[in-house]
């Protein structure tokens, strides 16, 4: 039986509508990954909210309350220089999602990019691109950001300022230096995906190869970025938290999550308070992220 052209795109709304009814279904089942959802969501709303709902200045010195416990006046607790912890996490946390989000943006925008490009056109473009990422792959990447930053922070630092400029700086590197597995993610599949019926039809009614990439080929790979996109935040995080941790990320009055924890490690006898309440809200981020990541790659998966 034919079938319109009206009742043809219905049909495909309706199965794309299954498709991701099922998918949701199947992630709802996961247990770990709705309690990661949940976590993320509260880590998310209370850095966006909570320094509005708890109004304490982040910058306020008291040498009274120097290294102070936890208790109903300071929640976390104070730090070496009585400034709030709870204020300070609050809006650390502001700034390390932040950072992880964009260098994840960063990331998966090249490695779509070049990914799509070496599995479509393939031959010699796709053997220089994939020996670029291998070369990047091959590189140790702590180092080499110890490096970068350490070289170019003073410079960046004079042109855009010295938190943008830092900012800047750690986003790009970060997410430069995490494409590969992206890339090599979405080249895998336009290279099985190219192959089959539909795009060959797209060919024969003449789309060029820029349509073919962007409307035929990348919505059906969209499930993996979005995967490697989850994992990308909870990495830039990381990296970004070693990076301050190491003194080489934002300045000190810019309380990142790292660099609370660096200014904790004189302290952790005597107030490791200072130091948990920081390294806690990394861990549960990141793993957070982690859970909800492995979650979707499995709804995603046609396999399971």
């Amino acid at each position: 039986m034919n079938l319109s052209t009206s009742d043809s795109i219905n049909l495909r709304e309706r199965l794309s509508i299954s498709l991701w009814r099922d998918t949701w279904l199947k992630f709802k089942r996961d247990r770990t990954a709705v309690l990661g959802t949940i976590i993320l969501t509260v880590i998310v709303l209370a850095v966006i909210f909570g320094p509005i709902i708890y109004p304490i200045p982040i910058d306020k010195i008291d040498f009274s309350q120097s290294a102070a416990p936890p208790s109903w006046q300071h929640w976390f607790g104070t730090n070496d220089l009585g400034q709030d912890q709870l204020a300070r996490v609050l809006q650390g946390g502001r700034i390390s999602l932040t950072v992880g989000i964009t260098a994840m943006i960063v990331a998966i925008f090249w490695g779509t990019l070049i990914g799509a490009i070496a599995g479509f056109y393939g031959g010699i473009i796709d053997g220089i691109l994939m020996r670029i990422a291998d070369l990047f792959l091959a590189l140790p990447h702590l180092p080499l950001l110890l490096l970068i930053v350490y070289l170019f922070r003073d410079s960046i630092k004079k042109i855009a300022g010295p938190e943008f400029g830092i900012f800047l700086l750690v986003v790009l590197v970060i997410g430069g230096l995490n494409w590969m597995s992206v890339a090599r993610l979405v080249r895998a599949n336009i290279l099985t995906l190219k192959e089959m019926e539909f795009v060959s039809a797209a060919q024969a009614i003449g789309a060029k190869p820029s349509r073919l990439i962007w409307i035929h080929l990348l919505p059906n790979v969209l499930g993996i970025i979005i995967v490697a996109a989850t994992l990308s935040v909870g990495n830039a995080i990381i990296t970004e938290s070693t990076l301050s941790f190491l003194g080489l990320g934002f300045p000190p009055d810019v309380p990142t999550w790292g660099r609370m924890l660096y200014d904790a490690q004189n302290y952790l006898t005597s107030a490791p308070h200072i130091a948990i309440f920081p390294g806690l809200a990394i861990f549960l981020t990141v793993l957070s992220i982690n859970y909800l990541g492995d979650g979707l790659r499995d709804a995603f998966d046609p396999k399971t």
